[in-house]
């Protein structure tokens, strides 16, 4: 029994997760502390949808590798996201004191994460780790202006997260004839 549920435990930590919000979904609005280069401040999705569409990404815990190799990639990625006219905002179940740390280093001060540490983010974003269920699944998500899932994706894996969500911004861009918005 005990070698089947461990082959269980196994083979689920290699299977994507799945993104419950499907396009078209209504994004969950949220307001929590967030974190840029070191300084703390209160993240609204709300405000942040009115300057142009947001990629909200969820990921297990940071300083962690896969997370740590996930904010590299978006940190590096900022200024097509920026020239797109959208934002990133990380979110995590890290209490806002480490996050103000990994702002810094790993994010490189280049965009926001932001605290769930009672992950009700997270929940309203079916985005919880079903083995770990105080953690979140690796789930990135783009959010139209009009507050509209335009795009979703689960894989534990960090590699495709911003490969993925830049196509989707470019596709919605281009279905939609949207300029960059201005800042």
């Amino acid at each position: 029994m005990v070698r089947w549920m461990v082959g269980l435990v196994a083979a689920s930590l290699t299977v994507p997760a799945l993104a419950t919000l499907t396009v078209g979904d209504a994004a969950p609005a949220f307001t929590t502390e967030a974190s840029l280069g070191g300084s703390v401040f209160r993240y609204s999705l709300e405000d942040a949808l009115k300057k142009g569409p947001v990629v909200l990404y969820f990921y297990p815990a940071a300083f962690t590798k896969g997370c740590t190799v996930e904010a590299h990639d978006f940190a590096e990625a900022m200024d097509k996201f920026k020239s797109l006219g959208a934002s990133v905002i990380g979110v995590s179940h890290d209490k806002i004191e480490t996050l103000k740390r990994f702002s810094v280093s790993e994010c490189r001060s280049k965009f926001p994460v932001a605290a769930d540490p009672n992950q009700n983010i997270m929940r309203a974003y079916d985005a919880v780790l079903l083995w770990r269920t105080s953690y979140a699944s690796r789930t990135s998500y783009l959010i139209a202006p009009d507050g509209r899932i335009v795009y979703a994706y689960s894989d534990m894996s960090p590699d495709k997260h911003v490969e993925n969500l830049l196509a989707a911004l470019r596709e919605w861009r281009q279905e939609k004839g949207a300029q960059p918005a201005k800042p």
